[in-house]
C-alpha cells in the first residue's frame, strides 16, 4: 500500500510541478505528517525531492527530473476507459487504479499538453444519475466485476419480489443506466439482465467459461432497452394536438412513447392541428402525461380516457373557482 502511495506522490509532484504538504495530504487521503514521512522515504531512495518552508513553499522535485514510472499496467489501461466516470470506477474497485493511471498519463505529457488536460478536468464533470436519485446499495458489485474481468462463472442469489432464486451465470458485461448497475449474463443459453442491487449473494464457482466471440454489449443493451420500452407501452390514445406544441409531448411522456407517437402524425388541418396516436403504460399514466399539455391537446379516444381528462380538468376548475 505504501509503495503504491509513494509512486502516486512522485507522479503528483512530476505532473503538478510541486504542491504544499496539505494539498498532497488531501489528494492522497493521508495526514500531513505521513506526507513528510513519504517525502523522506523518496529522498532516501535517491529521488531529488525537497521541501521549502514558508509562504509559497511546498514539496518539489528538482527541475528537469523525470521518473520512468509512467508506463501503464494492464489494470490501469483498463481503468482509463472509465476516466470520465470516477464514481463508476470506484464502484468497480478501480478508483485507486484509475487515479494512478491518470497521474501516469499526465506525467508522460509535455507541459503544454499537461496544462490543457488538467484544464479540461477542472471544467468538465460527468454526473450520471438523475436528480433525487438514491444510489442502489450494491455490496456484491466488486465480486461480480472480478468474475467479469476473469471470465469466471458465478453462483448468485437474486431477489425477486418476496423470494430469492438461485442462478449460475456467465457474466458478460456490466451496464450503468442512470446511476443503476445491471449485470448482463448468460443463464444456460439465454442472455438476461440482472439489477445488481438485487443480487443478494455472489460466489465464484471456480469454473471458467468461454465468452461468446460475437457478443456486443452495447448492441445487446440497446436492443434490450428498445424491447423493454415497447413492451411497457400497452395502451394508446387517439388525440389532436397543436402542431406548434408537439414538443410539449416530451414534458411527461417516456422518450420511447414520444418517438413512437411522432411516427403517427397526420397532415395539419386548417387550424394547424394534427392527429396523433400516443402510447403509454396505462390510461391512468397517459392522463397524467397529457394533462400538462393543457389547451393544446384533445383526447378523442378511448372514451374512458377522455372522461378522466375532463373530470380532472373540471375538478381543477372547481378548486380555483369555488364560487362558480
Amino acid at each position: 500500500m505504501r509503495a503504491s502511495r509513494l509512486v502516486q506522490l512522485l507522479l503528483l509532484l512530476q505532473a503538478n510541478g510541486g504542491a504544499t504538504a496539505a494539498e498532497l495530504a488531501r489528494e492522497l487521503e493521508v495526514s500531513v505528517r505521513t506526507v513528510y514521512r513519504d517525502v523522506e522515504a523518496l529522498s532516501s531512495a535517491g529521488v531529488p525531492v525537497y521541501s521549502e518552508p514558508g509562504r509559497g513553499g511546498g514539496v518539489r522535485l528538482i527541475d528537469g527530473y523525470r521518473t520512468r514510472l509512467t508506463g501503464l499496467t494492464s489494470d490501469e489501461a483498463d481503468a482509463v476507459l472509465l476516466a470520465g466516470l470516477p464514481g463508476a470506477a470506484a464502484d468497480l474497485g478501480l478508483g485507486t487504479v484509475l487515479a494512478t493511471a491518470q497521474l501516469k498519463m499526465l506525467a508522460a505529457l509535455p507541459p503544454e499538453l499537461r496544462g490543457r488536460a488538467t484544464r479540461i478536468a477542472e471544467r468538465v464533470h460527468i454526473d450520471m444519475p438523475g436528480w433525487f436519485h438514491r444510489p442502489d446499495e450494491t455490496p456484491t458489485l466488486a465480486t461480480v466485476a472480478d468474475a467479469l474481468w476473469h471470465d469466471r462463472r458465478l453462483a448468485i442469489g437474486y431477489r425477486r419480489h418476496d423470494k430469492t432464486v438461485e442462478r449460475t451465470l456467465d457474466p458478460l458485461g456490466l451496464v450503468m443506466k442512470a446511476g443503476t448497475w445491471y449485470l448482463i449474463a448468460r443463464d444456460r443459453s439465454d442472455i438476461r439482465s440482472y439489477r445488481v442491487s438485487r443480487i443478494a449473494t455472489a460466489v465464484p464457482t471456480g469454473e471458467s467459461f468461454t465468452r461468446p466471440a460475437d457478443f456486443d454489449l452495447a448492441a445487446h443493451w440497446q436492443e434490450s432497452a428498445d424491447e423493454f420500452a415497447r413492451s411497457i407501452l400497452r395502451v394508446s390514445a387517439q388525440c389532436r394536438i397543436s402542431a406548434d406544441h408537439l414538443n410539449l409531448l416530451r414534458l411527461m411522456n417516456d422518450p420511447a412513447a414520444v418517438r413512437q407517437a411522432l411516427t403517427s402524425i397526420g397532415a395539419p388541418d386548417a387550424d394547424g392541428w394534427v392527429d396523433i396516436t400516443v402510447p403509454g403504460e396505462s390510461y391512468e399514466i397517459l392522463a397524467h402525461a397529457l394533462l400538462p399539455i393543457g389547451e393544446y391537446i384533445e383526447v378523442l379516444d378511448p372514451p374512458e380516457l377522455r372522461t378522466a381528462m375532463a373530470g380532472t380538468a373540471a375538478a381543477m376548475y372547481a378548486r380555483y373557482h369555488p364560487s362558480a
